[in-house]
């Protein structure tokens, strides 16, 4: 089974100033010798943080990040297929009354359009996607 990285994974490692070869070397524990990707919604988010830096310095560094990120890992880009199923997950969720953020949907519909599990610090959330395999690293 393959892995999309959730944004706070990737923001965490970051501010741990934790080199993004030695983030995908931890997720070979999860037995992740097959695919590692993350959502274009993911980008948006990450590139959200770089214009947030307190300083240039941070701002620089954030955008390297970023930059390799998008090198090393297959980005997927948010299909009409993945919007649908996000929509019905969406509308299904409402009316139970349940909540989910949008950037969440869309990564977790990512997931599950490619039968992937959610590497994530935010598994309350993302344990709200029915049929979503989360894990916590």
């Amino acid at each position: 089974m393959g892995l999309i990285l959730d944004t706070d994974f990737l923001i965490s490692a970051e501010r741990q100033s934790i080199s993004l070869s030695a983030v995908l070397q931890q997720l070979k524990r999860y037995g992740a010798d097959s695919e590692i990707g993350i959502s274009s919604i993911t980008v948006a988010e990450l590139t959200h943080g770089i214009y947030r830096a307190r300083s240039e310095q941070q701002m620089r560094r954030r955008a390297q990040y970023v930059d390799q990120i998008c090198r090393e890992i297959v980005i997927h880009p948010l299909s009409e297929s993945i919007a649908r199923l996000l929509g019905r997950i969406e509308g299904e969720q409402a009316a139970q009354d349940i909540a989910i953020a949008f950037q969440d949907l869309a990564i977790g519909a990512t997931a599950l359009s490619l039968n992937f599990a959610v590497v994530t610090h935010n598994s309350r959330h993302f344990g709200l996607i029915p049929g979503l395999t989360v894990q916590n690293p």
